[in-house]
């Protein structure tokens, strides 16, 4: 209010002065005018400001703020995904390095594994064969001992022909025993060459 009461003043200072000077009529300033618009314009510039410059800017600078925010979370977004994608590749290639290793294992185990059938295989074989050979000799010493039992009956029976007298058991066995030795002596250079 002092403000108005001041520009009231000034306006009547000027307006006495002005009817002082004795000019009167045409194109005249009126200070007085001018100092109450001046002072009008400020105060409308100071509500203006107040009521609709201030909400603005605040609502302006909220908004910046928000801004810096999201740039920052998008910054900081950024920087995760980064790291994410970094330790989705090493995980990724630990994996492999595991996977290799599992391969090479599975294969060194299938490795080993071959050759232990393969050694076992190769055991059973042997033995198979010595005991088809250990077969095979007793057939034969079979075989050979039902000949000689043959070709001692066939000798006997003609020896008993020959001579024409029945032989006793004893008698018997003993020419047998003696034709067997006598075979068996000749029998293993015979053997040699079948």
């Amino acid at each position: 209010m002092e403000v108005l009461a001041l520009a009231r003043f000034a306006g009547e200072q000027v307006a006495t002065f002005s009817a002082s000077s004795g000019e009167s009529g045409g194109l005249s300033i009126n200070l007085f005018w001018i100092i109450v618009a001046a002072l009008n314009f400020i105060i409308f510039a100071l509500i203006a400001y107040r009521i609709v410059l201030m909400p603005v800017g605040q609502r302006l600078e909220a908004r910046r703020e928000q801004i810096e925010q999201g740039l920052k979370d998008a910054d900081a977004a950024r920087r995760d995904r980064e790291t994410a994608a970094d330790e989705r590749q090493g995980i990724l290639n630990e994996a492999r390095r595991e996977a290799g290793e599992i391969v090479q294992r599975a294969h060194k185990t299938a490795d080993e594994t071959r050759e232990k059938g393969v050694a076992d295989t190769e055991t059973d074989i042997e033995r198979m064969r010595e005991r088809a050979l250990t077969d095979i000799d007793a057939e034969r010493k079979r075989a050979l001992a039902d000949v000689r039992g043959q070709v001692a009956e066939l000798a006997l029976q003609a020896a008993g022909k020959v001579v024409g007298e029945t032989l006793s058991d004893e008698r018997e066995k003993r020419l047998v025993n003696e034709f067997l030795t006598q075979v068996s002596v000749e029998a293993p250079a015979g053997d040699e060459r079948n």
